[in-house]
């Protein structure tokens, strides 16, 4: 009988041919899987390559099962990174990271204008002495340019603004409250005595005192001092109060970002075009050198239920066969039975097996043990004059 080593192109995809440990046990399996399909006493139709090919396939299915574990265990992590070559990656335990869940969170932060992934850019109005209303498409300008922000400058075509700041209010009381140009301020960095304001009285005071009343002076000027307002319909602002004439060509200021395309950002992110989902992670087949015992016995057992489901297709070609006296019936429908419920068994045991050891789970389960080991801690007794420091 030729081994696995001296035969041509013996596995249909070759994956795993150049592997001594696939290629020793390859040859274990014919003898395996005969004996355990009677071969000793009725020849089992069965040719070396299909065994390999049976082998070969058990080796992909274990592959794939595990390959969705890690899939299911590290997916958060290795979002939009980068695809890549699809070999060694399984094997390896990635280190957590939040990045997907501060992806997550970019709108949010966008919104509230503090951070996320749209470009903000500034943009002015020039007030007009008494006109009151003014369209945000038309008269935003580009402070470089002098064109409508508006304006898409790649197409030409109009885009979605947000509005974030509109610059028109009075002085915040920040900075009468703290002022940092004061002359006194000057002595005091030349006396090293900085870190405090004019203002400053040295009582043992907690500086969110000093905070509170600076935004109190701040409120109060707003609501009983400013009329400084506007209102934002549409594209229409409407400021107030009503510029007079002596503002006359003064620029009003306005935070604005464009509404950003997902699969477009404002930005070069390559991260766009890295792992997705489970369709591109980059796991690759697992090195059959590298398996352990037990997913070994799961191959070889699932191996000899390939085989026999192969020679139950054999047998299926002729119902009997003639012999002397008689027609010999062949046993085509059990073998083919008996395979489907051992495929089943096998797969529904490794994926249980799997599904328990996720992270989470793994999570849960540690959870679960420190909780029990604290309850059993607590009954331990503790000698007169000593203590248990645990921690």
């Amino acid at each position: 009988m030729a081994t696995f080593a001296n035969t041509v192109s013996p596995t249909p995809f070759g994956v795993f041919d150049s592997d001594t440990d696939f290629q020793s046990d390859a040859d274990s399996m014919i003898t395996f899987v005969k004996r355990k399909l009677g071969d000793d006493v009725l020849s089992v139709e069965l040719t070396s390559k299909q065994v390999w090919m049976c082998f070969e396939e058990s080796v992909f299915e274990y592959s794939k099962y595990i390959n969705e574990y890690m899939t299911k265990s590290q997916l958060g992590n290795l979002m939009g990174a980068a695809t890549g070559s699809m070999s060694g990656s399984e094997n390896k335990l990635p280190r957590e990271t939040l990045e997907f869940l501060m992806r997550k969170a970019e709108p949010y932060a966008s919104h509230a204008a503090v951070g996320g992934s749209h470009n903000i850019v500034s943009g002015s109005i020039t007030l007009s002495g008494s006109k009151q209303d003014y369209d945000i498409h038309t008269d935003l300008k580009d402070p470089t340019t002098g064109t409508a922000l508006f304006d898409n400058q790649s197409s030409g075509s109009k885009t979605k603004l947000r509005i974030f700041d509109i610059y028109h209010f009075s002085a915040q009381a920040a900075y009468r409250f703290f002022d940092t140009t004061s002359a006194i301020n000057y002595l005091n960095n030349e006396f090293s005595f900085e870190s405090f304001t004019p203002e400053t009285v040295f009582y043992v005071l907690p500086v969110f005192e000093d905070v509170l009343r600076q935004q109190q002076m701040d409120t109060s000027n707003r609501v009983r001092r400013s009329n400084y307002s506007y209102e934002l319909i549409g594209t229409k602002l409407r400021i107030f109060p009503k510029p007079s004439s002596r503002i006359d060509g003064q620029k009003l200021w306005i935070r604005v970002g464009y509404a950003m395309d997902g699969l477009s950002p404002a930005y070069q992110d390559d991260s766009i075009y890295g792992v997705s989902g489970p369709q591109n992670v980059p796991f690759g087949n697992i090195e059959y050198a590298k398996i352990n015992s037990m997913g070994k016995q799961w191959i070889r057992q699932f191996t000899c239920a390939l085989a026999k489901e192969v020679l139950g297709q054999v047998r299926g070609k002729f119902s009997s066969i003639p012999i002397p006296n008689g027609d010999l019936s062949l046993n085509a429908s059990d073998l083919k039975s008996e395979a489907s419920s051992e495929k089943d068994r096998l797969r529904s045991e490794l994926k249980e097996m799997l599904d328990g050891l996720t992270y989470d789970k793994l999570l849960e389960a540690q959870a679960a043990e420190a909780e029990t080991l604290t309850r059993i801690l607590k009954l331990v007794p503790i000698p007169f004059g000593k203590s248990i420091m645990i921690g």
